[in-house]
């Protein structure tokens, strides 16, 4: 593992600068308990900011912001939403590489995956921008021919948006986006972990032009009882999460009691299989955009790595020397190709992960233990002859270790990759077009990647199947769909 020195690049950058309070109504608040949160790098382990901790009393001041922007915004032209939507787009782009450092500092991921999340991110304002003036309705003849069908799209209402720590930046503005081009007011909720990129892209929206109150953004210690409490006014319509499965699955409850729209985007465990007619050198190229983008904390990260015997032993041969060679170090580090994790508990997660695989049989090529110093770094891994009964062929590693296991068939290969409840995403390389449609059809998940390492793309609709989660964020049509309400009018004239 070759480690970087501390970078200084971000020295110019305050983070406690961000951390002017909670966003309600336009204005910067302290939390009603006057409590706080503290912001730690995880390079150093260092506490670099504080912010407000919210109180339900807080939720039910942003829930009230949000309700009486609501009608402005819902009155507001589509056209002048996009073009508030395009300015939030280039005001990101004009400040790509300070959004990016203070991701780095906050999340400590590599500045280059940084650069990326911010590009990613920005992009969702500029197709939303697109999408705004694109909502159209349905009108036809009933079939008895008595009255006209007519079928309108509003705005669904207050929407509830969580998001998580690992993309502080894009998880938001997939859900942000959409919903200000439907015409609906919003709620944020950060990770307690990332919350500065939060915050200042707050700021931003504002300067582009979105009207107080439009986009509110609260953290707090207490999710579950501020959240319940926002699910409980009348007037919150939606709730978009991004998280884990079993956090989920306790909104989606607590959702239930009020008959919430509710989308969730959940936990992933996605096979990256690699038949033996691939292109080795694109497969591994591929498996380290998959494995590895933002160190493994992706919920599409490939989990569990499946390779057709007869391609078995060199890909691991190479995959091993690509791992090895990764420059481990702090986010903000330019010259950083892989960063912490995000908490110290991450890293007790990942070693447990990789100590019981080794137990089970599993060979280390690389890797494959905690190392000394500060920070939260654990170092790229790569395990060989991980078996079915290995707990991270059932659980998200969440982390930069790779796991691979040999194949023989092809009805082997679908079988164990379907062997999972979860069906976020998933990988095959192949060069038999055939062979990649027919194993893509047979895989459960909501999104394949065939002979590619990246699937996410803010144009197609990112979701999964099973317990991966409900709806999908992005593509044509099908993210901002998510945010709107469908009224059918039977007119007579």
């Amino acid at each position: 593992m070759n480690m970087s020195p501390h970078a200084s690049g971000a020295a110019a950058l305050d983070p406690a600068a961000f951390a002017r309070g909670l966003h309600i109504a336009g204005a910067w608040k302290p939390s009603g308990s006057g409590a706080s949160i503290d912001v730690v790098d995880p390079s150093t382990g260092a506490k670099i900011a504080t912010v407000p901790d919210a109180t339900v009393e807080d939720a039910a001041s942003a829930v009230e912001a949000a309700a009486a922007a609501a009608p402005g915004w819902r009155a507001t032209a589509p056209r002048k939403r996009s073009e508030i939507l395009r300015r939030c787009f280039e005001l990101m782009t004009e400040r790509a590489e300070m959004l990016a450092t203070l991701i780095s500092l906050e999340n400590g991921k590599a500045l280059s995956d940084a650069r990326g999340e911010v590009a990613y991110a920005a992009e969702f304002f500029r197709w939303n921008a697109e999408e705004a003036v694109r909502i159209t309705g349905e009108f036809g003849l009933a079939p008895g021919g008595a009255n006209r069908i007519v079928v309108d799209y509003q705005p669904i209402g207050i929407c509830v948006l969580i998001t998580p720590w690992n993309f502080p930046a894009a998880m938001a503005t997939r859900k942000i986006a959409p919903a200000l081009a439907a015409g609906c007011t919003v709620i944020l909720k950060p990770a307690t972990e990332t919350p500065l990129t939060a915050y200042a892209l707050a700021a931003l929206y504002e300067e582009a032009g979105v009207p107080p109150g439009v986009v509110n953004v609260l953290t707090t210690s207490a999710p579950g009882p501020v959240t319940a409490a926002m699910l409980a006014d009348p007037r919150v319509r939606k709730l978009s999460f991004t998280g884990s499965t079993g956090v989920g699955r306790t909104l989606l409850a607590e959702a239930a009691k009020h008959v919430i729209s509710s989308s969730m985007e959940l936990g992933g465990n996605a096979p990256f299989v690699v038949f033996d007619d691939a292109d080795l050198d694109a497969a591994l190229d591929g498996v380290m955009i998959a494995k590895m983008r933002n160190a493994g904390e992706a919920c599409t990260a490939a989990n569990r790595i499946y390779v057709q015997s007869g391609l078995y032993d060199a890909f691991a041969e190479r995959l091993t020397q690509r791992m090895s060679a990764l420059r481990v170090g702090p986010g903000t580090d330019a010259a950083t190709e892989c960063g912490p994790m995000i908490t110290r508990k991450a890293v007790d997660k990942i070693d447990r992960l990789v100590q019981d695989a080794v137990s089970r049989g599993s060979r280390v090529l690389c890797g494959g233990s905690v190392p000394q110093g500060s920070g939260f770094f654990y170092p790229p891994t790569v395990l060989a002859d991980v078996p079915p009964e290995a707990e991270m062929a059932h659980e998200e590693i969440f982390g930069p270790v790779a796991a691979l296991s040999r194949f023989d068939t092809e009805a082997e290969a679908i079988a164990r990759a379907n062997d999972t409840e979860y069906g976020l995403a998933a990988y095959v390389y192949t060069r038999d077009l055939a062979r990649g449609m027919r194993v893509a059809a047979g895989i459960d998940a909501g999104m394949i990647a065939l002979n590619r390492g990246l699937v996410s793309d803010p144009a197609a609709p990112f979701g999964g199947m099973k317990q991966s989660g409900l709806g999908r964020e992005g593509g044509q049509h099908h993210g901002i769909a998510e945010f709107l309400e469908m009224k059918y009018i039977a007119a007579s004239f």
